[in-house]
């Protein structure tokens, strides 16, 4: 194992828009940059179709975004952080178009502002069309790469946390040279989401929550895990990850069919610009009444759909479907997870050295289903967050990481038929509690399907837990709100002991 000292540096686990703009925000402070993959490769940020949410159009407030998310959020947002979040959402489009970002404007040279589900405003900001989030990551990988001060170091898989008396000491991970053990005193998980644990996703497929394994084996107190966005709206085709059809061609007026051309949410409060919780449920039970669903565009006059979207026109070329001439095939998918890592605004987890922030982090912002386009928003600013906070910490040297543990390389295929079945669009508490049985042995097998385990069984011991319907989080056995709304916290200690008390139960 090859051993490397960081010290006075920030380790940054992830290369999506979290991570980059956590070592922009960083500079010149120095920065190392460790990413699986190449940047602007197998990252959530880079799918990104809808933009970003940012209250900068005519008669348009971030109280009014604030609003909006917390009606999103179905009362489980953390008001305060929303609100310095959302606050901070013009300044951050400023400073993504001083950084190369190019957003789509109008022949005035104002920003184009979209619509999207359970906006009152259009605040949707785009680059490119539909290809914003890859827009965004071309710029700001180019900045990294050209920033004195960032060290990238791809092809690397962290697969440990290393600690010192409660506090951060380093990582260890898999690089193309083998085993290495980094010694950093400052380390940020910006690993993205979880979709890979889920059959049918919209998120890469090495997106499977590996950074809340990382901070659970740690000891980090976890939030709100079972509270996941299924997006309503994935193509229907054998392409893995699943395409996003962007809600923001709803947004445009398109409507939703089945096979027969019944328009089945016409009577549902918002129809198909409703929360997104509401259309995924509404699309599952319909094919889980035995039909096909469908998203047709022909309805919208004067919609120019290749010029208007011209990446979703791409990609159901390639699946053999014009989205000019008919309507194009969806199904609900895996899309985000409102859960994570629990931090405070600063991005501070409960482990001293450790931040979070992105998609893996729990701010309290989206609460219990995430507004459309609030997260490369979140991603963007709280990166900034954590590097202003960073950058108010001392550096405190560590002794040198000793022998390190070797981490299995993890491989989540054993998981997803599971966790597909049992914390999909709708649970029951049997699902729930038969799903942890089977994920118990896997937990503590410590093999490839171990830390993928971990994390499919602390978001369904929290699943069963919630004993309500609540934004994303839906049981068909407890189908009301509860009288309050209550934030889930969690541990792996407390998870493992709930799944063994329900192995006994059910063994009894």
């Amino acid at each position: 194992m090859d051993f490397y000292d960081a010290a006075g540096k920030t380790l940054i686990i992830g290369g999506g828009l979290a991570g980059l703009a956590t070592a922009l925000s960083l500079a010149p402070a120095p920065a190392i940059l460790l990413t699986k993959a190449p940047l602007e490769h197998e990252a959530s940020s880079a799918l990104a179709q809808g933009g970003i949410a940012a209250a900068v159009g005519e008669g348009d407030d971030p109280s009014l975004h604030l609003a909006d998310t917390l009606a999103a959020g179905d009362g489980l947002c953390g008001e305060a952080a929303a609100s310095a979040i959302l606050a901070a959402a013009p300044d951050t489009i400023t400073d993504l178009i001083k950084r190369g970002v190019s957003f789509d404007r109008d022949s005035q040279g104002r920003l184009l502002l979209g619509m999207e589900a359970a906006h009152s405003r259009r605040r949707i900001v785009h680059a490119s069309g539909d290809s914003s989030g890859r827009e965004i990551m071309r710029a700001l990988s180019h900045l990294v790469r050209n920033t004195p001060s960032i060290e990238v170091i791809e092809g690397a898989a962290v697969g440990e946390l290393l600690l010192d008396d409660g506090a951060v000491m380093g990582v260890v991970s898999r690089t193309r040279r083998g085993l290495a053990a980094w010694a950093a005193d400052r380390v940020v998980i910006a690993t993205g989401g979880i979709g890979g644990l889920f059959e049918f996703s919209t998120n890469p497929a090495g997106s499977w929550g590996q950074g809340l394994a990382l901070a659970t084996k740690a000891g980090a107190v976890l939030a709100d895990l079972e509270f996941i966005q299924f997006h309503p709206t994935a193509l229907d085709s054998a392409t893995r990850p699943l395409k996003l059809i962007s809600e923001t061609v709803r947004g445009e007026g398109a409507i939703l069919v089945d096979e027969t051309g019944y328009r089945f949410m016409a009577d549902i409060p918002g129809a198909e610009l409703a929360p997104r919780d509401v259309v995924a449920r509404a699309v599952f039970q319909h094919m889980a009444a035995g039909h096909r669903v469908f998203l047709d565009a022909r309805v919208v006059p004067d919609l120019d759909f290749p010029r208007r979207f011209p990446a979703i026109t791409g990609f159901c070329h390639a699946a053999g479907i014009d989205p000019v001439t008919g309507p194009i095939p969806v199904r609900p998918a895996a899309h985000y997870h409102m859960g994570g890592i629990a931090v405070n605004l600063a991005g501070r987890t409960s482990i001293e050295g450790l931040w979070a922030c992105g998609e893996v982090a729990c701010t309290g912002l989206h609460g219990a289903n995430r507004l459309a386009s609030n997260s490369l928003l979140e991603a963007a600013v709280c990166g900034r967050f954590v590097a202003e906070d960073i950058k108010g910490t001392l550096s405190r040297r560590r002794k040198h990481p000793g022998k390190a543990a070797v981490p299995a390389a993890a491989n989540p295929e054993a998981v997803r038929p599971t966790l597909s079945r049992a914390a999909g669009v709708l649970r029951n508490g049997d699902g729930l509690a038969a799903a942890a049985s089977a994920l118990l042995p896997l937990v503590v097998s410590e093999g490839p399907a171990s830390a993928s385990a971990i994390v499919g069984l602390m978001i369904v011991i929290a699943a069963l837990r919630r004993r309500e319907s609540r934004g994303a989080h839906a049981r068909s056995d407890y189908p009301n709100h509860a009288a309050s709304a209550v934030r889930t916290r969690l541990t792996l200690d407390e998870a493992i002991a709930t799944a063994q008390e329900l192995a006994v139960e059910c063994a009894a």
